[in-house]
């Protein structure tokens, strides 16, 4: 294993970046067969794990440099799955999200990158700006080629929320003409702006999006201000039978609403709807990626929802009941990655 890691170290160095990552996979084969340690009873699986992430995060890179970012992204969900709390781990899982232009979840991952620096470093504040001012390129970049909706951030403080919320309404429908077939405020969580902490000390905002198609922004309101999120086209996704209609939902409408859903994740660290329900989000995705065929995909997105899962403790308290959810639906996620088709929590939550 040292022997794989130092060839694979060195391979980097000349920029032999396809070798590397072929010395790399092998360090992480044997890593997995037990040989991380030399004594297996004096080390901690955390070590273990932090290992395993550092050789993961050295594959994103050199995937990354191969022009490979679809399977950057798969080393970086893996490398954050084994060690969450490291802020880089997200932040080249930003970089992934860039590469393959998928700005919003890029803008989620230096968030939530930003916010791990701070909890974890604290003194740094240039780093920290550069993680806000990447975090704030990164939202412009996916509100720039988005034609099918606009925002607007309104601040708030601890005034009346339905007041606010027609004030923002109004000021929308004036900033935003070409945006008002659907008009709505997203009423779980408050959102946060990369903004220089001395400047706005704790601002946050209500976001209010608004759609030139109104059953677009009809669905999106339904799907995200629900208190158990369910996935649009969720109803048609529940019959076997019904692929033809999920593959016209996914190409009409499906990736427009993603979109959106995925921007509003872009700005907001804490969900009122629970810890989990980004990741519940993504199962419903999953299952959507199912019944089209794309098991790559599917997979790619249930190793997403173990990423999601595995930093949400470090972002907000999780009580004794979330935690157990959070629990099981890690332990369904790789269940479905295995293969598995057993009755399970997300069964039946599904169900429901």
């Amino acid at each position: 294993l040292r022997a794989a890691l130092r060839e694979g170290s060195a391979r980097c160095r000349q920029r032999d970046f396809a070798a590397a990552a072929a010395k790399f996979s092998t360090a992480l084969e044997l890593c997995s067969k037990g040989f991380a340690t030399e004594d297996p009873l004096k080390s901690s699986p955390d070590d273990i794990s932090k290992l395993a992430s550092w050789i993961e995060s050295k594959l994103v890179i050199c995937y990354l440099k191969l022009e490979q970012p679809g399977l950057a992204l798969h080393h970086a969900h893996r490398s954050i799955i084994q060690n969450p709390s490291h802020f880089c781990n997200h932040l080249r899982q930003a970089a992934c999200f860039r590469c393959l232009q998928r700005y919003s979840e890029a803008a989620r991952s230096a968030m939530v990158a930003q916010y791990l620096y701070v909890l974890a470093e604290g003194a740094g504040l240039e780093t920290s700006d550069l993680l806000q001012l990447y975090w704030q390129a990164l939202i412009q970049e996916a509100l720039s080629g988005e034609a099918s909706f606009s925002v607007l951030y309104t601040p708030f403080e601890k005034e009346d929320k339905a007041d606010k919320i027609k004030e923002a309404h109004k000021t929308f429908a004036e900033k935003h003409p070409d945006y008002v077939q659907h008009i709505f405020t997203d009423p779980h969580g408050i959102h946060l702006l990369p903004e220089k902490a001395e400047s706005h000390p704790g601002q946050q905002y209500l976001l209010t999006l608004g759609f030139r198609n109104k059953e677009i922004g009809k669905t999106v309101e339904e799907s995200v201000t629900r208190n158990l999120p369910v996935f649009p086209g969720q109803k048609i996704t529940c019959s076997p039978s019904m692929e033809e209609e999920a593959k016209t939902f996914w190409r009409n409408t499906g990736k427009s609403i993603m979109a959106a859903m995925a921007f509003i994740g872009s700005t907001k660290i804490k969900d009122e709807r629970g810890p989990c329900a980004r990741a519940i989000e993504k199962f419903h995705h999953a299952s959507l990626l199912s019944h089209l065929q794309r098991k790559e995909e599917q997979a790619q997105v249930m190793t997403q929802a173990m990423a999601e899962l595995a930093t949400v403790p470090y972002l907000q308290r999780v009580s004794q009941e979330d935690d157990k959810l959070l629990q099981s639906l890690m332990a369904d996620a790789m269940d479905i990655l295995a293969g598995g088709t057993g009755e399970r929590v997300w069964t039946k939550i599904h169900k429901v």
